[in-house]
């Protein structure tokens, strides 16, 4: 082969790793723009990570919105629940309380997570 040819092809081989380096570094993959299997996955892993104590607006950077929420005041307390999408249940085009794992967040703090979390809301 000419060594043109082979220059080219190298040179183009380059750019396009260059390139999809530069795209996976630099912009990353937010939990709106995934499709709704990947944010499943992206959910659980992110929510396997999550600390006692964090604030809603740390959980809201890292999950961004959630999919379902409720909230209500008792006395001076703010207490609110937010549900992410975690497992899918029934291919209906809706996303249901079952399909997603709650957290329970008291005065901007995540105290808890998980179906007690829910439950520990009700009854509140």
């Amino acid at each position: 082969m000419n060594s043109k040819v082979i220059k080219l092809i190298l040179f183009g081989v380059a750019s396009y790793a260059v390139l999809a380096f530069l795209l996976i570094a630099f912009y990353p993959d937010k939990p709106e723009n995934m499709d709704w299997q990947d944010r499943e996955e992206y959910n659980k892993v992110q929510i396997s990570k999550l600390e006692l104590g964090i604030t809603r607006a740390e959980v809201l950077a890292l999950l961004g919105a959630p999919d379902i929420t409720e909230a209500k005041m008792q006395g001076s307390r703010e207490i609110q629940v937010m549900f992410y999408r975690t497992q899918h249940v029934r291919a209906d085009g809706l996303t249901t309380q079952d399909e997603c794992t709650p957290l329970l967040f008291e005065n901007e703090a995540l105290v808890a997570w998980g179906e007690g979390a829910y439950q520990t809301y009700l009854s509140s």
